[in-house]
């Protein structure tokens, strides 16, 4: 007869979102998870099977944190407006405190070798990809713009996105905001 578990899985999973989000995901160990988390290493590989099932579980709990944001942009119909409110919407989202942590799946695709996890770079370029989808749509609400350059628009709009990411950890909120108006000024 299998075991009850002792712990609400969504609960853990926070944590462990919380844990690879702070340090990464190389420098994440099962110990520290276990010590995260609240659990065994036993109940670790049990439900998650391993450090890259827990991982690939805590992107999936990321998402649905920032879902939020994600579908204030969806339902946009502000086009670039609605494409700038969600750079101001990410920066807010991707602080904890004082603390600015970046996004989850910037810091892992830094720092991730796609020939070591092709699973898990699998599920960080599909979110990516997820992002870049909303700005065509939300670009595309401009009747100016021809859609070749809106595919580039996209592309440049999440580089410079991925870079506020990385940004956020080292800039202030006043530089951060100054990257965010300049990227929006010509457009």
């Amino acid at each position: 007869m299998a075991r009850k578990k002792q712990y609400n899985e969504e609960e853990v999973i926070k944590k462990a979102m919380g844990l690879f989000w702070r340090n990464g995901y190389e420098a994440t160990s099962v110990r520290m998870l276990e010590k995260e988390m609240g659990i065994n290493q036993f109940s670790i590989y049990s439900s998650f099977k391993n450090k890259q099932g827990v991982f690939l579980e805590s992107i999936k709990f990321y998402k649905t944190e920032i879902n939020t944001i994600k579908e204030k942009l969806k339902n946009s119909n502000n086009g670039i407006t609605g494409i700038k409110q969600y750079f101001y919407d990410f920066l807010e989202f991707s602080k904890e405190g004082n603390l600015r942590k970046g996004c989850l799946v910037t810091n892992s695709v830094n720092e991730i070798k796609d020939e070591d996890e092709p699973e898990v770079m699998l599920e960080l370029k599909k979110f990516a990809n997820e992002i870049r989808d909303l700005f065509v749509s939300n670009l595309k609400q401009d009747d100016q713009l021809e859609n070749t350059f809106i595919e580039k628009q996209a592309d440049y709009l999440m580089n410079t996105l991925l870079g506020l990411s990385i940004a956020s950890k080292v800039f202030n909120k006043t530089q951060l905001e100054n990257i965010i108006e300049v990227t929006f000024t010509n457009m």
